[in-house]
């Protein structure tokens, strides 16, 4: 079940990708420097793109595990050599961090983003950054419980009240003929 800091960050995450999927067309509108200053303070603010931090060891250790299975006898080299590179690569990290400052500023006023920033800077919003998830995911669990109560009741109390007024039909008998007709008075 997704929390609430972790639908924010996920929402963060939409708002980056959706960014450099369409920054071409972001780009073509104008940013002022002003826009971009705020929507970097706000993407510091709540961590927008620290999710991205092992994205670059991540593709290098997953680089490294297949050529050393390839090739189980250069460990070592392959290993120098991927991290070198990984490490070359590492400053294309600010690419990104200019794209999620981008769409941050096209997507929020100067004004909700010195809010945002100024409530993920303050003490709450950052206990709600950092004790969010577990409130979210108590609160998941109490309504998890509470839903299965309140199905029990309503199923129960639905059949009461019904039970007066849909009769069951009548049991089958098992005969095919019908019963006799009840006797009529002699005259």
């Amino acid at each position: 079940m997704m929390n609430i800091a972790g639908l924010g960050r996920f929402a963060a995450a939409t708002i980056v990708l959706s960014g450099l999927a369409f920054g071409s067309a972001v780009k073509a509108q104008e940013v002022s420097e002003e826009q971009l200053k705020a929507s970097r303070a706000a993407i510091d603010a709540i961590g927008a793109t620290a999710q991205f931090d092992n994205i670059l060891p991540g593709l290098a250790e997953r680089l490294k595990a297949g050529l050393i299975q390839d090739s189980p006898n250069y460990q070592d080299i392959i290993s120098s050599t991927v991290d070198a590179q990984a490490l070359a690569l590492a400053p294309r990290r600010g690419d990104l961090e200019k794209e999620a400052a981008l769409t941050y500023a096209k997507t929020f006023t100067v004004d909700e983003l010195k809010a945002i920033a100024a409530f993920y800077s303050s003490d709450i919003g950052k206990k709600l950054l950092r004790d969010g998830p577990v409130a979210s995911r108590e609160t998941a669990k109490a309504a998890d419980i509470w839903a299965q109560g309140i199905s029990r009741d309503l199923e129960k109390q639905s059949n009461a009240i019904l039970s007066k007024v849909i009769k069951a039909p009548p049991a089958a008998t098992d005969s095919p003929v019908a019963p006799a007709p009840a006797p009529t008075a002699q005259q």
